[in-house]
């Protein structure tokens, strides 16, 4: 009895421990970010890892999620005789969910991994620890350009990304179902409204924060040499992964 005691114990603690660590870390990133001059030049790299680096792989994700979109709406409808609603659906679906959560999904296991893998390398090499021992702000130089890139470049990715999708489903809905190209395009403009381009724009900012903040802090908190670099990398992915989902519930009841 004792024992489960104990170990039940052990876990609140490391779980209190590991919310207080990414807070403070958090708290220490965003103090930076608001009071220390840009460092625009690592900025600049990171968006070009962030944005341009993750295009082929985002844009891949989107064209077929848009094409499958479009088949699976498209036999859906057609019980109801509702094919023109196709459209329509395609673009609410891209625009206010899976645009900004699948987009956000593939960057954290690209870039979110990277930034873990990268930082937790410096760490265990204690190339960091040199950083503040030379007293150079690493918060300033490490963690802020690529928080700053990913709050730029997660929106503009979605937007890519909708826009891939959504010509990709009206493409498949003209080869393989006879639908109009232009009358798919234009029930998307007829349904579509502004709060829902916006929402799942915010939606995109709040999980690009996610992504920096939980890749840098795994990146950051890395001990236990090359071993503990891959645990940190597995661990930013899942963690990231996770938030984003249960951040995307909580925004869309907010938002809506």
């Amino acid at each position: 009895m004792k024992s489960i005691f104990e170990f039940t114990g052990k876990k609140i603690l490391n779980v209190v421990e590991n919310v207080g660590s990414i807070t403070s870390f958090i708290n220490k990133s965003l103090i930076t970010l608001f009071s220390t001059p840009l460092n625009f030049r690592n900025t600049f790299v990171q968006m070009e890892v962030f944005g341009v680096e993750s295009l082929p792989v985002v844009l891949t994700t989107a064209l077929f999620t848009g094409m499958v979109l479009t088949v699976q709406s498209y036999y859906g409808f057609k019980i109801f005789n509702a094919t023109s609603y196709v459209g329509a659906v395609v673009g609410l679906s891209m625009t206010r969910e899976l645009g900004p959560v699948l987009t956000s999904l593939i960057v954290t296991g690209r870039v979110g991994a990277s930034m873990a893998a990268e930082l937790g390398s410096m760490r265990v090499t204690e190339q960091i620890d040199a950083m503040e021992t030379l007293a150079v702000n690493p918060f300033k130089y490490l963690v802020v350009p690529r928080l700053v890139a990913s709050l730029i470049m997660m929106p503009l990715l979605t937007i890519i990304a909708n826009a891939i999708a959504i010509i990709g489903g009206a493409a498949t809905g003209q080869l393989s179902f006879g639908l109009n190209f232009n009358a798919f395009i234009n029930k998307i403009i007829e349904t579509l409204t502004l709060n829902d381009l916006y929402s799942g724009l915010i939606k995109s900012i709040f999980f690009g924060g996610i992504i920096a903040l939980i890749g840098c802090y795994k990146g950051f908190t890395t001990t236990g040499g090359a071993e503990g670099v891959g645990r940190s990398t597995t661990n930013s992915v899942v963690i990231s992964s996770m938030l984003i989902l249960i951040s995307d519930y909580y925004l869309t009841i907010i938002l809506y």
